[in-house]
């Protein structure tokens, strides 16, 4: 088993773990409560190396247009200062971790933590090189945030151990999963990190 040694150009980025892509919230992705445990351990981890941590959460106005009110293929979800745009709860963030809002434009998708966000800026102005990538859903937000990630020229580990699909269509998490390392990303376990 591959052993990574985390350095001061690496980052970690929680996408989405939010009370309503929990098994009871509003867009339950299956198994979603799973994953908090294993990112409090990633959490731990950066916090004990002094390496940053950004968390992305969907921060939607009313009437975005993902919702399928509005047309979109989305049932109605993490509403800005709702419950269940909110942090699953016993997740270990701390003040000093960055929350990267997106999703906020009514008018614009932005599965991706880089879409219309600060979060290159941030990761630039920090030196990071090297991005650990793992949430909900693993078939849309992470699946957009990692390929952007790539694009804009980061290595990327993909947390499989921290992420969960949606499944709209079956196999789709294992289909984001190929197509992620079929363009550089690298599959990581907490296991592996030292």
């Amino acid at each position: 088993m591959q052993r990574v040694r985390l350095t001061k150009q690496d980052a970690l980025i929680l996408v989405d773990l939010q009370n309503d892509f929990l098994p009871d919230g509003r867009l339950p992705v299956p198994s979603g409560d799973e994953v908090i445990p294993v990112a409090n351990a990633y959490i731990e981890f950066f916090h004990h190396h002094g390496q940053p941590v950004f968390a992305t959460r969907d921060w939607h106005p009313q009437d975005h247009c993902s919702f399928n009110t509005a047309g979109g293929p989305w049932p109605r979800h993490c509403m800005a200062d709702t419950e269940g745009a909110g942090f699953a709860p016993g997740l270990k963030l701390t003040a000093e971790d960055c929350v990267i809002s997106k999703g906020i434009a009514k008018d614009r998708d932005a599965y991706s933590g880089f879409e219309g966000t600060d979060l290159h800026i941030n990761l630039q102005d920090l030196g990071i090189e090297r991005l650990l990538i793992g949430g909900l859903a693993l078939d849309v937000c992470v699946l957009n945030t990692v390929n952007d990630a790539l694009d804009l020229g980061y290595r990327v580990f993909l947390l499989t151990d921290a992420s969960r699909a949606v499944n709209v269509h079956r196999g789709d998490g294992d289909s984001a999963i190929e197509s992620m390392l079929s363009r550089g990303a690298q599959r990581l376990e907490l296991s592996q990190l030292q």
